[in-house]
């Protein structure tokens, strides 16, 4: 099988150390930088928030510096000892020109210079062929009909979504189990 994972919030810990960076740098704005409930971060917050938000994931080497989920880079591994074909699919922000660079170093650092191959980056996951796409964005459009199931990886924001399997690092291979 081939095995499409998204990478932020999925692999990467985005959310979570983008909070924890905001917070440092903006105590007085704390309250703003919780778990969020959209998806989309424009969504989120007020105009004057976004900007502080955006000063930050769109600054060099944030994107580098990001730890990984916990349980992700051994689960990917796992996985793809058991003879699939592992694809990190991302999209980049539309602000690019520190993201793309980052994105694959942030793969060299923590996976080896062997997984910078099995890196794809585009605005449309739908053009991209795989079995599954594990992914923490609720609805995956674009220009074509998937061929892979999109498999939900649990957030707070994705939860009111039905009818699709979920997962996490902590229960992945019982969602899984066919792998």
């Amino acid at each position: 099988m081939i095995v499409l994972i998204d990478q932020d919030d999925v692999i990467v810990d985005y959310e979570r150390e983008l909070f924890r960076i905001l917070k440092g740098l903006y105590p007085e704005h704390a309250d703003f930088f919780r778990e969020r409930s959209h998806f989309n971060l424009d969504n989120e917050f007020p105009l004057h928030i976004l900007e502080l938000v955006n000063s930050v994931r769109y600054s060099l080497d944030f994107n580098l510096l990001l730890p990984p989920v916990p349980g992700s880079l051994e689960a990917l591994a796992e996985i793809s000892q058991k003879g699939h074909e592992v694809m990190i699919c991302s999209s980049p922000h539309s602000y690019y020109e520190n993201c793309v660079r980052e994105k694959y170093a942030w793969v060299e650092k923590y996976l080896g210079r062997a997984w910078v191959e099995r890196l794809i980056l585009t605005p449309d996951k739908t053009l991209v062929t795989g079995d599954l796409l594990i992914d923490d964005k609720p609805e995956i459009t674009g220009r074509k009909t998937p061929l892979w199931e999109h498999v939900l990886y649990t957030r707070k924001y994705n939860q009111y979504v039905q009818g699709k399997r979920r997962m996490t690092w902590v229960n992945w291979k019982e969602v899984l189990y066919e792998l």
